[in-house]
């Protein structure tokens, strides 16, 4: 019951017809994967099986999700990489257009990359994205494992620019810190998955549904996410000012809802500026193209970003 409770408002809040429940994001996102190559298969195209993917996307550390990844610092020692996958630069629509093929199944795309150096898509990029795929009959994805579930100040981060996909990995936040992952599709891709086609062992066991439904429970009360939102902002003005004051540090601050980066300059290393802001007594990570990344809990309140941004 809790997983029929958890998949139905899962799919009262999103564009999701089905939910199909496993263990971690890199879980969903092979799912999603196999959803796409198994819709062409059973539409009697199975020669469409190649997924589209952007430079500087992380999906995971399955052979799949390295490959569609296609980082150096991931594939290195394992190769071959896994066929299938083809990569185009981030935000050029030509390229995707180019790279599309009789062979291609369907795109897949952060709405912000998480790993790639907290680089949210433009809005128009998305639309454009729902119409490519729309016009050549393939399925559109997105992995929201890190911009899921609250962290941009909307359930998902598609409802920002309100292009919503036919696939949608989620895990991470979904559990709160208990491993739970979730792919959420459309009727159609989902109705190609049939009975046997696919399986998990733990996957919607009773504990994770239990603890998602818990999440849901807070994330779904009445302004929770306007809460994270007006946080949000408030944190993005303070780090907007900080970056004015050094800007021989750092050149810029992007990112969505609780989701930033601090962009450090070429002659400054993020890896050293993490450290530094380590001794200070704050966990951050570095992320590509130079960035610090800024993930604090959904809860955080304006004092705990003046205190932060003291540190930093």
């Amino acid at each position: 019951p809790e997983q029929n409770r958890l998949a139905e408002r899962l799919v009262a809040n999103t564009f999701a017809d089905s939910v199909f429940f496993n263990n971690s994001g890199a879980e969903a996102v092979e799912f999603g994967f196999k959803m796409m190559r198994k819709y062409h298969a059973e539409a009697g195209n199975p020669e469409r099986y190649r997924v589209i993917c952007l430079e500087g996307a992380f999906h995971g550390r399955s052979l799949a999700c390295i490959a569609a990844g296609r980082q150096e610092k991931h594939l290195a020692g394992f190769g071959p990489i896994v066929d299938g996958f083809d990569q185009v630069t981030f935000g050029n629509l030509n390229e995707m257009r180019v790279a599309i093929t009789p062979e291609t199944a369907g795109i897949v795309i952060e709405p912000v990359q998480g790993e790639g150096g907290i680089r949210p898509v433009d809005t128009d990029y998305l639309k454009a994205l729902r119409q490519i795929t729309d016009e050549f009959g393939l399925l559109l994805m997105y992995d929201e494992v890190q911009t899921g579930i609250g962290r941009t100040g909307t359930l998902y981060a598609y409802e920002h620019s309100g292009v919503a996909p036919d696939i949608l990995a989620s895990a991470k936040g979904l559990g709160g810190g208990f491993p739970v992952g979730a792919c959420l599709a459309k009727e159609a891709p989902a109705a190609s998955m049939t009975a046997g086609s696919h399986g998990s062992t733990f996957g919607g066991n009773p504990l994770a549904m239990a603890v998602g439904n818990a999440v849901l429970d807070v994330l779904l009360k009445d302004g929770f996410l306007d809460g994270v939102s007006s946080v949000a902002a408030y944190l993005n003005d303070q780090l907007q000012a900080l970056a004015k004051r050094h800007d021989t540090i750092l050149c810029g601050v992007r990112g969505l809802g609780l989701m930033l980066g601090l962009q450090c300059r070429d002659e400054v290393q993020n890896g050293d500026l993490v450290s530094a802001i380590r001794a200070e007594g704050m966990l951050t990570v570095p992320a590509g193209d130079n960035v610090v990344r800024l993930v604090p809990p959904l809860i955080i309140r304006n004092s705990e970003v003046d205190a932060a941004v003291a540190m930093l």
